[in-house]
């Protein structure tokens, strides 16, 4: 499955800025060190809503835990 994320979060959402992750890396907006203590830097963004993870759901406070790293790391693909 691949994820379609924005690369550079100060740029506006178009194709030349954005990175497909297939769950073999980590997401470089995840913040944090420990499993199940990973939150995400970028759902504060007006754009995020647009976004795939913000379409999953993710849409609560800056520093709540990412659903989608969530069931990638139950997979065990993260």
């Amino acid at each position: 499955m691949l994820i379609p994320i924005v690369n550079d979060p100060e740029k506006e959402i178009n194709e030349a800025n954005l990175l497909c992750l297939d769950g073999s890396q980590r997401c470089p907006h995840l913040k944090g060190t420990k499993p199940g203590e990973y939150s995400c830097s970028i759902h504060h963004y007006d754009w995020f809503k647009e976004t795939p993870c913000g379409q999953y759901g993710q849409i609560e406070q800056r520093d709540s835990d990412c659903r989608t790293g969530s069931y990638k790391l139950k997979r065990g693909k993260l």
